[in-house]
Parts: structure tokens; sequence; C-alpha cells
């Protein structure tokens, strides 16, 4: 008794139409919309974190490179002195920092001033902050971010 191959039963729900999937990509669309600005936030935020904590790290290697040398950087030497040694320094035991001074985390350059224009008989490192320009409510110094 030979039977005739057996064909798959065609189903009466083929898939999605069109009209189902561009509603489908309309409310995903709308989900993105209320919930990604409220994530934007966040990663601002994180920058802000990510450049107080490497600030307090700088203060840390400026400590011991006062303890060492018995002074802080000259400003003209910077913060590049807690990784390669001024040619008339003495004392110097570095380097102090384990790589490169890096940049902020929005790409610029942190600024170091000696003798602090903020604090008596200390230093300032600013991080100029989103915007990237010095003395505006963004900028971020040792003891926090100004202008909050």
């Amino acid at each position: 008794m030979n039977h005739p191959p057996r064909r798959p039963r065609l189903s009466s729900q083929r898939g999605f139409t069109l009209i189902e999937l561009m509603l489908v990509l309309v409310i995903l669309g709308i989900l993105a919309g209320l919930v990604l600005p409220k994530f934007s936030g966040r990663a601002e935020q994180a920058k802000e974190t990510a450049a107080v904590t490497q600030i307090a790290t700088f203060k840390t290697a400026l400590s011991a490179y006062e303890v060492d040398t018995g002074s802080y950087p000259r400003e003209q030497d910077g913060l590049r002195a807690l990784v390669v040694q001024p040619s008339d320094v003495g004392g110097w035991r570095g380097p102090y920092l384990e790589s490169d001074v890096p940049l902020d985390p929005w790409g610029h350059p942190y600024i170091y001033q000696y003798p602090s224009k903020r604090y008596p008989s200390g230093y300032d490192i600013i991080s100029m902050g989103p915007d990237g320009q010095l003395g505006t409510a963004d900028d971020i110094y040792n003891a926090g971010i100004t202008g909050r």
C-alpha cells in the first residue's frame, strides 16, 4: 500500500500584516521617546561623578608629591609633574599617577592652578565641565560642582 506523500497543512494565520508591524514599530517608538530622556540625564551625571573621582585621585597624588618634595607642583609644571619629574625638583619619588594625566570626561584637559585662587595655601584642579568653558556654573573644582 503506497500512499502519496503528505503535504503540510497551511495555517489560516501566515504571519503579521504590514499594518500590524507598523503599529508595533510606532508603539516601540513612543516607548523609546518616553524612556530614553530619563536615561540621558544619567550619562551626564556619570560624567560628573567621574570628574569628581579623577580630581580626588589628583588630590591624593598631589599630597604624596608635596610630602616628597616639600611643595606642590608649580603651575607651569602642572599635573604633568605627577608623572614626569621636573628638572629642578628634588625629592621626587614618582610617578604619582599610574598613567599619563587623563583628559576630563568631556575630552578637555584639567586645569591646575597653584597657588589656589579659591583656597588659602592650596591649589585648584578644575574640569570645565560639559560646556568646555572656564568660569561657568558647570565647572567642577576640588570641592565639587560650582553653581549648584
